[in-house]
Parts: C-alpha cells; structure tokens; sequence
C-alpha cells in the first residue's frame, strides 16, 4: 500500500502508463494540479491531486491507490443508526469515518477525500443540504458521491438531487441495500 502524500511525474507516468512528458502536459495545462520544488523546479504532485485527475479523467485508479477509493464519510446524527452505517460498511471492506454534524464533515471531507459520503439532511451544525452544496462548490470533492439517507419528504428529496444528491435511501433501510447502493456508488473507482 502507498502512503506517500507526494508523487513524481516520474512516479504517475508509470502509474498511467504514459511518458513524464505527458505528465508534465498535463501539469502545465493545469489539468493535474503540482507544485514546483526549489532550485532545480522539479514537480510534485499531491496524491489526493492525482487522484482527483484519475477520476475526472475517468482513469482506473492504481491498486497502490485503492485504498483512497474506499474512503466512505457517513455524516449521521442519530448514533444508532451512524454504527449500523458503519458496520454494514466495513463489512463490505470500506474506510469508514464518520461526523455527527455538518461543521465536523466539512473538515472530515478535506482530510480524507472520500468516494462516497452518506448523509442524513438533518444533521445539525452545517444542515445536510448546505454540506451537499459544499462538496458541489469544491473543486477536490467534486466527484465525491453523495448517497442521502433520510426519512424527510419527497420535496426535500427532490431538492437535495437539484443540489447534486447522485442517490437517495430511504430510512429505515436495509443493510445491504445500503451496501449495494455504495459499491455501485464507489464502484468507478474500484476498478483495478
């Protein structure tokens, strides 16, 4: 498993399968965000960056890296409810992390880029639809999956997909029905 937080171009060539000239083109076009070291100019890029352009670019991410691909953040107030998220999660081989409120899921989703969040629309602090409008506005969650989980009205559901909800569960639910839902959420970047 890589854990580095930084790669070459040398390094996502090979990844790629594509040349560092390539890599360099897409640096310079500021498709694959890097940044520059001193002296020599060398580039490095962030992995949460490569990442970013893998998906956008609809590239199968490598398996060094599929362990990023398996990131799940469930923002559920109701603690019940968020431990029966998070065990049918890990069962199925998820990285979970979870946020009681909105305000700890906005930090949460910074540090772990997950594929998939679930949400409840009722979280407090930041309510549910304003962390989906964030992950939206957010260059580097913008192709984070959002998979609403809630018991609210139809209205409210509607509003949440015109916001960028990709789906939508109804509580209560079932446990694998949930799992199902965000394998095939995550499922592009599962690919190996």
């Amino acid at each position: 498993m890589n854990d580095k937080r930084t790669l070459t171009t040398g390094e996502i060539a090979n990844y790629c399968g594509v040349n560092f000239r390539t890599v360099i083109r897409w640096i310079q076009r500021g498709q694959l965000r890097a940044y520059q070291l001193p002296g020599r100019g060398d580039n490095r890029v962030e992995v949460n960056n490569f990442i970013s352009f893998l998906r956008e670019n609809n590239i199968p991410i490598p398996r060094d890296f599929l362990h990023l691909a398996r990131r799940v953040l469930v923002v559920e107030k109701e603690p019940t409810v968020a431990k029966a998220i998070e065990i049918t999660l890990r069962k199925h081989n998820f990285d979970v992390y979870m946020a009681q409120d909105g305000f700890s899921a906005g930090s949460l989703l910074r540090e772990h880029l997950p594929s998939v969040m679930t949400i409840d629309l009722r979280v407090p602090g930041l309510g549910g639809f304003d962390v989906i409008e964030y992950v939206r506005l957010a260059p580097e969650l913008a192709k984070t999956k959002i998979l609403v989980i809630s018991a609210m009205d139809q209205a409210d559901l509607d509003r949440a997909r015109l916001l960028g909800a990709d789906d939508i569960l109804a509580k209560p639910f079932d446990p694998e029905e949930l799992a199902r839902r965000v394998v095939r959420l995550a499922g592009s970047d599962l690919r190996a």
